[in-house]
């Protein structure tokens, strides 16, 4: 076992997947010089059209998040500007930095700004619950592109276990939301328990209906901003199809990033769209290889660009967020203590309804 996680073993994967994409582009792919010059007809206004469906996708699902904040926190709650700068600098960390990091990078960022003591287990849990409506979002995008486009072989075996683990956390996630202690759940052992556990103390959003459908429905729409900043990206390129194959770049772009390699999985990612754009629609290799890069950029530009504006004002440096704790040392609070809160939360939520 000190084999399979060492850092030599991964290193060597690493190594490893690099060196097939390397090929994989070398050997099957275009005239690099045909690269560059897909992108000396770029129309500039749809990258722009591009650039702000990301930021406004941003924004949705920032609120989002603190639709769910607010349904785990008694008042006051963070306000929405202190919730998007550690949102931010979430998708910067990601974007930079190999592994996914930036979920505890922003509940790192915003637990500094919070009133209330120790919230640092119950923020850990409204990001489980933010990512659980995130993977609802996911599954309908991956309905409408079975609908609706054709999904390459090699992607068929990722988006089932995608829709799997949606369904299970889904449950899990409603079903642990509704019970005082997760009994069955906390049987696990070792960095699953102990997340199991951090997570349910921000699953308040899964007791409160309303709030729940906000939440996804944000979601839903952050992905739907999603969706089109890549249909006008494609515009920006030359390929001229419609919304289902911006739908299949969008979940095949997802599939080549589920396991972060290295930042963003650069190569990978344009083989995964490329490939299947020139096969199903006959996009010219060289124009889908330079489409995923420009469409890689647009969208770092937002992440990496808000990220770093945030940083800048949280008067953190990219150095600090490599040392972001983990969930394994994440204190969750006593379970009297955490009970009390919960129905203080809740009681809050109660009075704010009644009029006067």
């Amino acid at each position: 076992m000190r084999f399979v996680h060492s850092g030599w073993t991964r290193a060597a994967v690493v190594v490893a997947s690099a060196a097939g994409v390397v090929a994989l582009l070398w050997w099957r792919g275009p005239a690099w010089s045909a690269v560059a010059a897909a992108f000396t007809a770029v129309e500039w206004h749809w990258v722009a059209a591009a650039v702000g469906l990301n930021l406004l996708s941003v924004l949705v699902r920032a609120v989002a998040w603190r639709t769910v904040i607010v349904q785990a926190f008694p008042k006051p709650h963070p306000s929405f500007m202190l919730v998007f700068s550690a949102f931010c600098v979430g998708l910067l960390a990601n974007a930079v930095l190999p592994g996914r990091i930036g979920e505890l990078a922003r509940v790192a960022v915003l637990n500094r700004r919070m009133p209330q003591k120790g919230a640092w287990p119950r923020l850990l849990g409204t990001v489980f619950a933010h990512r659980v409506f995130d993977l609802v979002a996911v599954m309908a995008l991956i309905v409408y592109v079975v609908a609706t486009a054709h999904i390459p072989e090699w992607a068929v075996t990722s988006l089932i276990v995608v829709v799997a683990l949606g369904v299970v956390l889904f449950t899990v996630a409603v079903v642990s939301a509704r019970r005082d202690r997760l009994t069955g759940l906390e049987e696990g052992v070792g960095a699953v328990r102990k997340v199991v556990r951090l997570a349910r103390y921000g699953l308040g959003v899964m007791r409160q209906p309303g709030a729940a459908a906000l939440a996804l429905l944000l979601q839903i729409l952050g992905w739907t901003c999603q969706i089109f900043a890549v249909y006008t990206a494609m515009r920006a390129f030359g390929i001229h199809h419609g919304v289902p194959a911006a739908g299949l770049v969008l979940v095949l772009m997802n599939v080549a990033t589920i396991f972060p390699l290295w930042p963003r999985n650069v190569g990978l990612v344009q083989a995964a769209v490329s490939l299947p754009l020139f096969t199903y629609y006959g996009v010219a290799k060289a124009r889908g290889i330079a489409f995923g890069f420009g469409l890689q950029a647009i969208e770092a530009s937002v992440g990496i660009g808000m990220g770093l504006i945030f940083l800048a004002r949280e008067g953190l440096s990219l150095a600090m967020l490599k040392v972001m704790p983990d969930a394994s040392q994440a204190e969750a609070p006593d379970e009297g203590d955490s009970a009390e809160q919960l129905g203080e939360a809740d009681a809050e939520r109660s009075r704010a309804r009644v009029p006067g």
